[in-house]
């Protein structure tokens, strides 16, 4: 006992000193960056709208502040918000103060529909007879998605250029499951729902691999056709070039037409200059997107007519949610406070989601319905609007995807564990119960499913299946027969959707908007759109960093290796049993 106490001391006085020298820190970083703060930036003329994508592209950023100071318990901007790049290319391209726009780029963090929404903002600011020049060391496919549209590309003379064509990639935890004695207990309806698969095989069913080589081939022909067309090349040329991989290098990417120039920084400073008619002498007025959002954007309507723009972004969850998840609770009251706001005429809900707990998806649903009775509602997707993510889609007016967004995956599994032997022999716990009735502790992780519970849970997710189908059918007004013929859980990309009948049409958020105010009967620029959840506070996100990041090392320090293991159990016990989602980590490169 007295090494527990002397223990448990040692862990609270760990944990003050970690919060006290936290508080210490943000007072600092505080205080200098009111000191460094440059204030409300003036443009001058012959500026340069500067984009460094080196950090994730988000569907939208918080933006309470936009210095990064290593150090800090949490992310000081989290990434480079979608909308906030959108709206200042867009005020750019008629703010007679900026010339053009310099993309820095690398291999970007982001999902082919952001990109694609990003890539039309850009290809919209040309029409201004701007410039776009883009410059690199090393362009990975995203990144060269992107600079595909500039005027000018430069690379570095020893840079690298990966244009190989794309690749998606599963992991599969089978194994760690086996060396941890964590037993899955799978139930699923649907050939192709492939979620599960990373429980209990080590590689993709062929049935997944199928699903896999028709949507990945649909987005990179769509991504071919594209560069090939800003390039000025044809689509076989390109694929050509992709497939035998001819481009390595700068000489090689110079020689076929894949870049402009082979340049130096201070060469591309130079071409800058050129083009925006400077001496050699003269500095060249760099605005960056942080400094360029302060800048007053005069085309923003005042009308009290409002579009609510809905970001759901994340797994889905019950409850509240975190940050980085679309909580049932706070989504349907955010839908349903949309629908009671008089001054909101229509709503747009912009989903990025793979799915996640299915009872959470119904809830969601269940407010869309409210919603469309009483106003327009719209569904936008983004990169990925999947499984849950597609049952939170399929109730609204209307439904809008990118050719090369991820949709579909209309299907459900459960999902439980039997992690009776982990506990057992590798941390040393063991469980005893006493039961009212046979089926009193069904679903506890400590113990084997006997056959009759197995059936009791399949039955429960057939049955979740039927709904999801069902209201499926009925938002798309397709017969039940048709829409289980491209459900059973199968992943399509959104030109693929368009073609079955899954979305309406084809576009972005801003078509989305534009759909909104037209069925709502607004006049162009007769309202204002607003976007939800708004960001948490400076202090809500100090606080919330504060808590997690000494919890986590003090946890870390206790639990030693088995932290990692912790972490998976973890993340497994927040998950409902029954889940509308797609397969897990889907990666595409």
């Amino acid at each position: 006992m007295r090494r527990f106490l002397s223990g448990l001391g040692s862990f609270f006085w760990y944990a003050l000193a970690a919060s006290t020298g936290i508080v210490l820190l943000v007072l600092f970083v505080l205080f200098f960056a009111w000191l460094l703060s440059p204030g409300d930036k003036k443009i001058k003329d012959k500026s340069v709208l500067m984009l460094r994508l080196r950090k994730p592209i988000i569907e939208k950023a918080q933006k309470d502040f936009d210095f990064d100071i290593p150090g800090l318990p949490f992310e000081a901007s989290g990434g480079i918000g979608l909308v906030e790049l959108k709206e200042n290319i867009r005020k750019a391209k008629n703010d007679d103060k900026i010339q053009g726009i310099y993309l820095d780029l690398s291999a970007i963090n982001a999902g082919f529909a952001s990109l694609e929404e990003l890539r039309n903002a850009l290809l919209d600011f040309k029409k201004s007879k701007k410039f776009i020049f883009a410059y690199g060391e090393f362009f990975d496919e995203k990144a060269y998605y992107i600079a595909s549209v500039a005027d000018r590309i430069f690379i570095y003379p020893t840079g690298l250029i990966e244009l190989n064509g794309l690749t998606s990639e599963r992991t599969f935890i089978k194994g760690v499951l086996e060396k941890i004695e964590v037993k899955p207990e799978i139930f699923r309806v649907g050939e192709f729902k492939s979620a599960v698969e990373p429980f209990f095989l080590d590689k993709m069913s062929d049935a997944s691999r199928k699903q896999t080589v028709s949507y990945l081939n649909s987005i990179y022909d769509f991504y071919l056709a594209n560069v090939a067309k800003t390039r000025g090349m044809e689509v076989e040329t390109l694929r050509n070039i992709s497939d035998s991989m001819l481009v390595r290098n700068a000489e090689s990417a110079k020689k076929y037409n894949i870049v402009t120039d082979i340049a130096y920084y201070d060469e591309v400073e130079a071409a800058i200059k050129k083009q925006l008619k400077l001496e050699e002498k003269d500095k060249i007025n760099f605005v960056s997107l942080g400094e360029y959002e302060k800048v007053e954007d005069k085309s923003k309507s005042s009308s009290s007519n409002k579009i609510a723009v809905i970001i759901a972004s994340g797994d889905i969850v019950s409850g509240q949610g975190d940050d980085d998840e679309i909580g049932s609770d706070k989504y349907a009251a955010l839908i349903r406070k949309a629908r009671l706001d008089k001054d909101v005429k229509a709503i747009v809900i912009r989903i990025n989601s793979p799915g996640g707990s299915a009872l959470a998806s119904d809830v969601m649903w269940r407010e869309v319905i409210l919603a469309k009775k009483e106003k327009p509602v719209i569904a936008s997707m983004s990169d990925v609007a999947a499984s849950g993510g597609y049952y939170l889609a399929m109730g609204c007016d209307a439904i809008l995807a990118h050719p090369n967004t991820i949709t579909g995956s209309i299907g459900i599994f459960g999902l439980l564990f039997n992690a009776e032997d982990f506990l057992k022999n590798k941390i040393g716990v063991t469980t005893d119960r006493v039961n009212t009735g046979k089926f009193s502790d069904l679903g506890y992780p400590t113990r084997k499913f006997s056959d009759a519970e197995k059936k009791i849970i399949q039955t429960s997710v057939e049955e979740g299946y039927e709904r999801f189908t069902s209201k499926a059918a009925e938002g798309r007004k397709m017969e039940l027969a048709a829409l289980k013929k491209i459900a059973e859980g199968r992943v399509w990309s959104g030109a693929e959707a368009k073609e079955l009948g899954l979305v309406d049409q084809l576009g972005g958020l801003e078509d989305a908007i534009a759909l909104a105010a037209q069925k709502a009967k607004l006049k162009d620029g007769d309202y204002r759109v607003r976007y939800q959840p708004q960001s948490k506070s400076f202090f809500e996100r100090i606080k919330g960093g504060m808590e997690a990041s000494i919890f986590q090392t003090a946890l870390k320090r206790e639990l030693g290796e088995y932290y990692n293991y912790f972490k998976l159990l973890n993340r497994l016990q927040k998950m409902d049993f029954i889940q509308a989602r797609m397969p897990y980590e889907l990666n595409i490169h």
